[in-house]
């Protein structure tokens, strides 16, 4: 297989206006979001000058990408705030061990959260769960949330997180990879006046890294079909935020129709993007080698928590365990207790990686032919922004409410008038916008709209 890494920018072909630090953290989220963005920008300028199109200027500005990372935050609905502070919710925060560790606990869908607390033994209240805790070993309550299929990590330092077995397969990796899977005749797309225009993309996945891959690949003009399973919960204010340019359909794959309906949808795309846990797909008949057979010629990409090698390949988690796992959230609490940087920085950043990932890899299929696989993960992206420098906290500008207005514009959806920001990356020819609306998730009917 050859595998082709995540490479910086260069050539003077975009620009990076601006420089952290924006938010109250030492590591540099905000360049690093305008470096994934930017770079998705240049794949995207590639792609269309494949199409016929001009050479063009590619700017991302860092206070800008930044805001993106708390961009669920900032929407607001008939101008009331879509998604306030709801302070610490039991299973879902980080707590003392008996041993003087910490560990984050995750309970963010209603199954994780009972699962949770079967395991400590307690009721669903912040001092119930912290006593229980303190019952336990960090390190032995880890292992056996793992073993039930629940969330939770224990704190690590940097060099901690390097020395343990998924950190050292995590180590040797870049941030993003694209991995050819199969051959298949070279695709040359025809001209378009978007990068993406024509290109299909199936969705099928849920929260914050993945969906914001696709929105990332709608706002250069993909078609996407968010496809939802009925019956998983969700949380409606990161549907809305991650919905942008998209259309939505249920699709349920524990029957052979639901199963039929997407290898139709996969015969027509373009590309697969999904966050499964390994090998729930697969079980179904829908593994990156099984979409290249079914479809030669598909971009595969799959985005997790720990990555797609090592040990912990197949555990869930989330956007806090990455941050808690890799030694992000030891030093960004510093000198006292273990804390998180304040935004999603993993996985929205994640997400502009895989889509930059997706883009390198239809320029691949245009110019040389074959199906690809593009692998991304949060804690590969916790590595990344790791080797990207300190910054003094102290010297942060914060985000005011006229920079975000700037960024934002409005929307009507089914929930109504919506406030959102827009885009953040700048192209000279090829502005990147979103064409739809954000819809509740099942609005349309699971096909191709052309």
């Amino acid at each position: 297989m050859n595998r082709d890494a995540f490479e910086s920018i260069g050539g003077g072909e975009a620009q990076i206006h601006g420089c952290d630090p924006v938010l109250a953290s030492p590591f540099r989220v905000g360049e690093a979001a305008a470096g994934a963005l930017a770079a998705g920008g240049v794949a995207a300028a590639e792609f269309w000058k494949l199409r016929g199109g001009r050479a063009q200027t590619v700017s991302v500005d860092a206070r800008a990408a930044a805001a993106s990372l708390l961009s669920f935050m900032f929407q607001r609905i008939d101008s009331a705030p879509q998604m306030t502070e709801r302070g610490v919710r039991a299973t879902t925060a980080l707590y003392p061990a008996r041993d003087g560790r910490w560990i984050h606990l995750h309970g963010g869908f209603p199954h994780l959260r009972d699962g949770t607390l079967a395991e400590l033994g307690c009721a669903d209240d912040p001092d119930a769960v912290a006593a229980a805790v303190r019952e336990r070993d960090a390190q032995e309550l880890e292992d056996a949330l793992a073993a039930r299929g629940m969330c939770g990590a224990m704190a690590r330092t940097g060099e901690e997180w390097l020395a343990h077995p998924q950190g050292r397969a995590m180590a040797k990796l870049p941030p993003v990879e694209v991995i050819r899977i199969g051959d298949s005749p070279p695709e040359t797309p025809r001209f378009a006046s978007r990068p993406l225009e024509g290109m299909r993309v199936l969705d099928l996945t849920r929260v914050l890294a993945g969906p914001s891959c696709a929105r990332t690949l709608a706002e250069h003009g993909a078609e996407v079909l968010r496809v939802a399973a009925p019956h998983l919960p969700f949380i409606e204010p990161f549907v809305i935020d991650t919905g942008h340019g998209k259309r939505s359909a249920h699709v349920d794959l524990r029957d052979a129709e639901g199963v039929e309906t997407l290898r139709g949808l996969v015969r027509g795309a373009d590309v697969f993007s999904q966050g499964y846990r390994a090998g729930a797909l697969e079980r179904r008949g829908f593994g990156p080698e099984q979409l290249a057979e079914l479809r030669p010629g598909i971009v595969v990409a799959s985005i997790n928590c720990y990555g797609h090698e090592g040990p912990w390949a197949a555990r869930p988690g989330w956007e806090q365990l990455a941050q808690t796992v890799s030694g992000i959230a030891v030093e960004q609490g510093a000198p006292g207790d273990p804390t998180l940087i304040p935004a999603a920085a993993c996985d929205y950043v994640t997400g502009y990686l895989a889509a930059c990932g997706v883009m390198r890899a239809l320029v691949r299929r245009a110019t040389e032919g074959g199906s690809y696989h593009v692998r991304a993960s949060l804690v590969q992206t916790a590595l990344w922004l790791r080797s990207l420098g300190r910054v003094d906290p102290a010297d942060a500008r914060a985000l005011e409410r006229e920079e975000i207005e700037a960024l934002s514009t409005d929307s009507e959806t089914a929930w109504g008038r919506i406030r959102h920001l827009t885009p953040v990356t700048r192209m000279s020819e090829t502005a990147p916008q979103w064409l739809q609306p954000p819809v509740p998730l099942g609005t349309h009917e699971a096909r191709w709209s052309h």
